[in-house]
């Protein structure tokens, strides 16, 4: 899923994007447009028309467009909030930033485990992909009949996995020039499918399709259509803070999300959920041939397996790179080539069972929400509520024991509670394994709960321990802040 992220920041010239220090003002690149065009680029990717397909599992297309359209502006609004105002503020990497909650030890073990496994995760999907597109691009063209499932999709899983290896070990760079054919392409082939769609279907026809496995109460397919469009929103929350930082202001930061991460994904996911309505496929590399027919729809999936290994590319390398620097020496005596061949070995497992992930993939996205929910939230309260949108620079990078972000051991357990304590709410509420939901669920969803369990357990936890116990610097910048009341109503009176 991210794509082309780690690429799209790697365009530059400016050496300052490579480093963990602040990126200083006159160091920034993006304006608005710019950060803009990188969010577009991010946003219209394969895999949003499996996303908005498996929206199509529940759902028609009137309440399909509203679940899409809520559920993303809130995730993608939410995760701007809480990783791209405070990275472009200061010029920092978000996950320097999340040593003022977590701490630095704290911040090294979210990165050691979340990376992998969401690398792990996605590179899996986009393989298994790219082994599909191949396999029904064969049957259309030859005439074969291979399994969907069967070997063939296991070996060109494989086979992608393995070009992304060899790409990656001979350095990202190598495919720098292709993202910028990859976004505007995709774009375009978004907007070619969307006008077969509406030529080739009338409204009324759109409007009737019925839910391909929806559960019989509406109410619930409501709330799950908007909850995995919550986790679609959310699920950018890894990436987006290390490319704000590389904007001129907190406004150029906040907004292109909107335009990007919200408009054109929410636009590409309804593209997916209108084709697998009335072409009864939620695979985008089974209803692309139905669509387009086996010229235009076979070079559409050849396209969408070329593009898989170029976002996986992406991907690792953005993924090592947050290991490499959160670990550093353990990692860094591993060599290259066998480093990302370790990054890879998860998903080269994970394909040789394809519908495992694949067909379950609104599993794996409520996964994601499961996890990312709470950690946006803990972030959010942290920085507006806790600290009041102040971090000290020189603080994040000293080491523990005398930054102002000290905690036990470099790791602060009132956030990795209060992320626990969100996570256990969403699976309280829903079941990502068995997606069972509690009867409150289709009135709350799961994700906002998560939320607000997880900002009050952290503000309760911090206000009544850490503080007290004078541990990340809460009690001192409780003590600016009181100072800072105090010179503004000084200042008032005396005017």
């Amino acid at each position: 899923m991210v794509a082309e992220s780690d690429q799209s920041a790697g365009q530059t010239s400016t050496a300052a994007e490579f480093t963990e220090l602040p990126v200083l003002r006159h160091e920034r690149i993006w304006g608005f447009w710019q950060f803009t065009s990188v969010n577009v680029g991010l946003a219209i990717a394969t895999w949003a028309f499996l996303s908005g397909g498996t929206i199509a599992l529940f759902v028609g297309v009137k309440t399909a467009i509203v679940a899409t359209v809520i559920g993303n502006l809130v995730g993608a609004s939410l995760v701007a909030m809480s990783t791209c105002l405070p990275s472009a503020k200061y010029g920092v990497e978000q996950y320097t930033a999340l040593r003022s909650v977590f701490g630095v030890n704290g911040v090294r073990a979210l990165i050691a485990v979340i990376m992998p496994l969401l690398a792990a995760g996605w590179n899996a999907v986009l393989a298994i992909m790219f082994g599909r597109a191949v396999t029904n691009i064969l049957n259309a063209v030859l005439g074969t009949s291979y399994d969907p499932n069967g070997p063939m999709v296991i070996v060109m899983s494989l086979l992608a996995l393995a070009l992304a290896w060899l790409t990656l070990v001979h350095g990202p760079v190598s495919i720098a020039w292709i993202n910028k054919i990859v976004a505007p392409m995709l774009a375009a082939m978004t907007v070619a499918m969307l006008i077969m769609i509406l030529v080739g279907h009338s409204w009324t026809e759109l409007v009737t399709a019925q839910p391909l496995d929806a559960f019989a109460d509406a109410r619930l397919n409501f709330a799950i259509a908007v909850e995995l469009s919550f986790a679609t929103g959310f699920s950018w929350w890894t990436l987006m803070g290390n490319l704000a930082r590389l904007t001129t202001s907190q406004r150029a930061a906040f907004w292109p999300n909107l335009v990007g991460i919200f408009f054109a994904s929410a636009v590409a996911g309804i593209i997916g959920t209108l084709a697998a309505l009335v072409l009864g496929a939620v695979d985008p590399t089974v209803w692309m041939v139905a669509l387009g027919g086996t010229a235009l729809g076979g070079l559409a999936l050849l396209f969408i397996a070329f593009a898989n290994v170029t976002s996986m590319v992406a991907q690792t390398y953005a993924s090592g790179l947050a290991l490499i620097r959160a670990i550093g020496a353990p990692v860094r005596r591993i060599p290259w080539p066998l480093f990302v061949a370790l990054l890879y070995a998860p998903s080269a497992i994970v394909v040789f069972w394809p519908t495992a992930l694949y067909d379950n993939f609104f599993k794996f996205i409520a996964w994601i929400g499961l996890v990312m929910a709470p950690l946006t939230a803990v972030y959010l309260a942290d920085f507006y509520l806790l600290r009041r949108r102040r971090l000290w620079l020189r603080e994040l990078y000293e080491p523990e024991g005398v930054s102002r972000y000290t905690f036990w051991w470099g790791i602060n357990p009132a956030a990795f509670l209060a992320v626990a304590a969100g996570a256990l709410t969403y699976y309280l509420l829903l079941n990502p394994v068995t997606f069972e939901a509690a009867p409150i669920f289709p009135y709350t969803t799961a994700a906002m709960p998560a939320l607000v369990v997880t900002g009050l357990v952290h503000v309760l936890l911090t206000l009544i321990w850490v503080r007290k116990a004078g541990k990340g610097g809460y009690r001192a910048d409780a003590r600016h802040q009181a100072h800072r009341r105090h010179a503004s109503a000084t200042a008032e009176e005396g005017a």
